[in-house]
């Protein structure tokens, strides 16, 4: 295919065209950004400094709290922009790094989730291996394998979108680009790109959720055999994993499992995965685990003690 590209650039309409919506969406947006870098960015710096949250379970909850900035930080910057200026044009340099961006933190965010959920399985159906098991090598390597699993999805995405000719219309009915929005503009038969992003993105979405879904019924069996204190425990570190996954899994198995089309309603479900989902994380595992509260306290406690020996100092 001749790949003959005369776009340059690339206009995102954004979620709405009306001025108001706009106001009202850029501040919002803005807040929403300023708690999802503020409240991801305290969970990795309550794991770093806290010793009694130095284990894999935590571990993996810093990479996804971290993941989740990088991850926001590839769509809301623009989309803030777009809603406070009248420029809402993007370079098609910027559109492709826009594209890989989204897609390698969006597949890494997928990954960590499944391997938490193994961690979690690890830690109640075989509590005596765990900690052999899950030592800091393994959990190392399975953030690694994380990381390179994100970027083969990113590149054979990117790879697939950039060989196709852009020729114009250049308005891209969407807040950030993905792939079946450009699709939607290649001037070129796409069904057979489509149909490999279909294979390549909904096909690793369902499969991880497969394996989330398999995982947590054979910890609820297990949980069958703990005492009283334990299933309640284990139930509400699970209960927080299980939400997260929905909230990501829902919206992304929507628009990525199906044929190569775009809905409107698309944008609102896209909102979920990239901005929704990341701001919930931190408060969904801070409100419901004991030991996070806790280690936030401790962290509070010490930082109110070191003002006041700045003062009497």
């Amino acid at each position: 295919m001749e790949n003959r590209n005369n776009v340059t650039e690339f206009i995102l309409l954004g979620l709405s065209q009306n001025a108001a919506v706009q106001k009202t969406c850029f501040v919002l947006f803005l807040l929403i950004y300023v708690v999802i870098v503020l409240g991801n960015g305290l969970m990795v710096v309550m794991v770093k400094f806290t010793q009694c949250l130095h284990t894999p379970m935590y571990f993996f909850l810093s990479i996804l709290s971290f993941v989740d900035i990088c991850y926001s930080s590839a769509t809301v910057p623009k989309l803030i922009e777009g809603l406070l200026l009248e420029d809402k044009t993007i370079s098609y340099q910027g559109c492709i790094m826009q594209l890989f961006s989204v897609h390698i933190f969006g597949c890494i965010e997928i990954l960590i989730l499944t391997v938490m959920a193994y961690d979690r399985y690890v830690a109640i159906c075989k509590p005596l291996h765990y900690v052999t098991i899950m030592n800091r090598h393994v959990c190392s390597w399975m953030v690694a394998a994380s990381g390179l699993g994100g970027f083969v999805h990113s590149i054979v995405q990117t790879l697939l979108t950039i060989q196709l000719p852009f020729c114009g219309p250049s308005e891209i009915d969407h807040y950030f680009c993905d792939v079946f929005p450009l699709l939607k503009l290649a001037c070129a038969d796409s069904h057979l790109v489509g149909a490999l992003v279909v294979a390549n993105t909904g096909m690793i979405a369902l499969g991880c959720f497969l394996v989330l879904v398999i995982s947590y019924i054979i910890i609820l069996v297990a949980l069958r055999m703990h005492s009283s204190e334990g299933r309640r425990k284990a139930l509400s570190t699970c209960a927080s994993h299980f939400t997260v996954v929905l909230l990501l899994f829902g919206p992304c198995l929507f628009i990525y499992i199906r044929p190569s089309t775009t809905l409107p309603v698309d944008k609102v479900f896209s909102l979920f995965y990239t901005i929704i989902t990341p701001m919930l994380n931190p408060i969904i595992y801070t409100l419901r685990n004991a030991e996070m509260k806790s280690a936030m306290g401790k962290l509070w406690k010490k930082k109110e003690e070191a003002r006041q020996k700045k003062l009497i100092g």
